[in-house]
């Protein structure tokens, strides 16, 4: 059996992009069929959106959980643990019949798929060397971009000749072999805070801290009734305070309040949130957008949607190659400005857009998103201490999925208050926050960068 560490970096790099790419496949290959599955299982649109919601609940409440104790008890094991957990739950997703099942179903996906997640960019710090950290982002994020280009045509070529179920099922074997191949080569960890103590208390607050605010988001976009809102966000602000409380008094929090103490590190990860918010609030509304503004299929949507990560592929790897020689600060803001000028062309697409019209559009946000996300990642990680890669890496994830939960829920509020135009607000308002973060990741530029990044500033 082949050893980890007689693997070269770049094997190893592809593996844990592959990993990593386990999320966006099963959240990108979904998303053309949200209205056929609202149709099939005879709810609303808000009700389908649930589902991509509670993917991003489970995945919310298992990333910060699996960031610690990865550092206590080793990277491996716990993705291994998450893999298995990933395939079981894709099998009830595909066996689902009702909106209940298949919500269950996936907020169990999502929990197994962050402990890979969560743990992988720190396994990126960990093989690659400090000084070309941004390389190794670049290559992930290329890797994870294959994903999201796979996923949506992928999609389409399924949709083309089975139902919707099947886009689960494919997860299965996926899975299975991930597994695979994590458990042959994956290398042990090499960096292990032997002392420290996982507390089991603070997980399970954790857990009910982002729950209940997840769920009092989407009681609040799906219009629960107003007393139960009441009670889920006074349950939210008791838990949460003791829950912080708590984390404040620990030296090696779940939830690492004390690296946000970091300017550079809470900078990016405000920028992250940004961003994820307006990506996950335009892959959204596109296939609504597509479909019922402009006619297009399920198969056709699949398709088009590709561009976006398609070209993430080219640019993400230059952006790692970049960060050596331009701030990555700079970076990140002129990648999200051309992302929100792609998203603000998107909403006044033509009357009768033709397929280019569309594809060039989301290029834009493609190339946008690559440019930002390599360096970004590695501020992020390289600001943290090594012995806590494994929270930095955790709250990377946090930041990603709050800008993710919260923009599925905005386009569900906005299904509720702007029916009629909904998917045309939801570009708007998907512009100005990859405008905000733009301006916030602009700010970075007058700080210091972490060591291994500024050294190669020329």
């Amino acid at each position: 059996m082949p050893q980890a560490s007689s693997l070269s970096p770049r094997f190893l790099f592809i593996l844990l992009g592959a990993l990593a790419g386990l999320t966006p496949l099963a959240v990108d290959m979904y998303l053309p069929a949200i209205p056929a599955i609202a149709r099939d299982l005879a709810t609303s649109i808000d009700g389908a959106q649930l589902t991509i919601s509670a993917f991003l609940g489970g995945f919310a409440i298992g990333q910060l959980f699996y960031g610690p104790l990865a550092d206590s008890f080793g990277r491996k094991p716990v993705i291994l643990a998450g893999l298995t957990m990933f395939a079981v739950a894709s099998v009830g997703c595909a066996l689902s019949t009702s909106l209940p099942t298949l919500v269950l179903a996936r907020v169990m996906q999502g929990f197994g798929a962050a402990a890979v997640t969560s743990v992988n960019t720190t396994l990126i710090r960990i093989i690659y060397p400090k000084a070309q950290l941004g390389r190794g982002m670049g290559i992930n994020a290329t890797v994870v971009a294959v994903s999201s280009v796979a996923g949506p045509t992928l999609a389409a070529g399924i949709l083309s000749v089975a139902e919707w179920p099947w886009l689960f099922a494919v997860n299965i074997p996926i899975g299975l072999v991930a597994l695979w191949l994590s458990r042959r080569f994956l290398p042990d960890n090499p960096v292990r805070v032997s002392a420290r103590r996982f507390d089991w208390r603070d997980a399970v607050m954790n857990a009910l801290t982002f729950g209940l605010l997840m769920a009092s988001v989407e009681g609040f976009s799906h219009g629960l009734d107003p007393r139960l809102l009441t009670l889920g966000i006074a349950a939210l602000l008791i838990v949460g305070f003791f829950f912080i409380r708590s984390q404040l008094r620990e030296p090696y929090p779940i939830l690492p309040f004390d690296l946000l103490r970091i300017p550079i590190f809470s900078v990016s990860v405000v920028t992250s949130i940004c961003s994820f918010l307006g990506q996950m609030l335009a892959m959204v509304a596109l296939p609504f957008y597509l479909q019922h503004e402009f006619g297009y299929d399920e198969v056709a949507t699949g398709l088009l949607m590709t561009a976006w990560p398609a070209v993430i592929m080219v640019v993400a790897p230059v952006a790692g190659m970049l960060i050596e020689r331009i701030h990555a600060g700079l970076l990140g803001g002129t990648g999200l400005t051309a992302m929100a000028a792609g998203l603000f062309l998107l909403a006044f697409l033509p009357e009768h857009p033709v397929p280019g019209d569309i594809v060039w559009r989301l290029v834009l946000c493609g190339a946008g998103f690559g440019l930002f996300q390599s360096p970004n990642n590695s501020i992020l990680i390289a600001s943290a201490p090594p012995e806590r890669s494994g929270s930095a890496s955790g709250m990377l994830a946090t930041a990603r999925l709050i800008g993710q939960t919260t923009g599925a829920a905005l386009m569900a509020l906005l299904f509720h208050i702007v029916p009629d135009d909904s998917t045309h607000t939801a570009l708007l308002l998907a512009g100005g926050f990859a405008l905000t973060g733009a301006v916030v990741s602009l700010t970075r530029i007058r700080l210091p960068l972490p060591e291994g990044l500024a050294r190669q500033k020329k």
